[in-house]
């Protein structure tokens, strides 16, 4: 994973909030590089908020829990505040 940004504290009563970001320099996502994004969700002690791929590609996809975009729509959601 390239970034994994806290978006709650662990609280007695909640676990850690988080969304993992996954940058790929390739022109087509491939799926094997959602398998870290996915362990870090199926991790009992936090809470995975949203899990998001980013690459060179045109097209977005969503596998699952997995959100892949091209970088231009990854930019745009991230400055619209859109991501977290």
């Amino acid at each position: 994973m390239d970034f994994i940004i806290e978006t709650a504290m662990r609280r007695p009563d909640s676990p850690t909030h988080l969304v993992a970001i996954e940058v790929k320099r390739a022109e087509r996502w491939n799926r094997t590089w959602d398998k870290a994004l996915r362990g870090l969700a199926e991790n009992s002690g936090i809470h995975v908020d949203r899990l998001i791929g980013a690459y060179c590609g045109q097209r977005s996809y969503r596998f699952d829990k997995v959100e892949v975009w091209p970088y231009g729509d990854f930019v745009k959601y991230l400055f619209a505040g859109e991501i977290f």
